[in-house]
């Protein structure tokens, strides 16, 4: 049976062997539900709106500032967009 150790933090690394029965990768999140006193089971979470994130890049190099949204917003507003 793998063992795993609890950190100071309260981290503790789930054997890889565990890992890849449940195919977590780096950044995946997992859920725990308490079975009975003393035992534990922890499972996958799957999020579709998760696995979306940095999907949609903007062409912009920075991001647009108060006053610009502002401007955006009034021109939308005035029926010039």
């Amino acid at each position: 049976m793998p063992i795993g150790t609890v950190t100071a933090k309260g981290q503790i690394t789930i054997p890889k062997e565990i890992r890849d029965q449940l195919g977590l990768k780096p950044g995946d999140r997992v859920s725990f539900a308490q079975d009975s006193p003393g035992q534990v089971s922890l499972k996958p979470v799957e999020s579709d709106f998760l696995k979306m994130q940095g999907i949609l890049k903007s062409k912009r190099k920075k991001p647009l500032s108060v006053e610009e949204m502002n401007r955006v917003i009034a021109k939308g507003y005035a029926g010039l967009l």
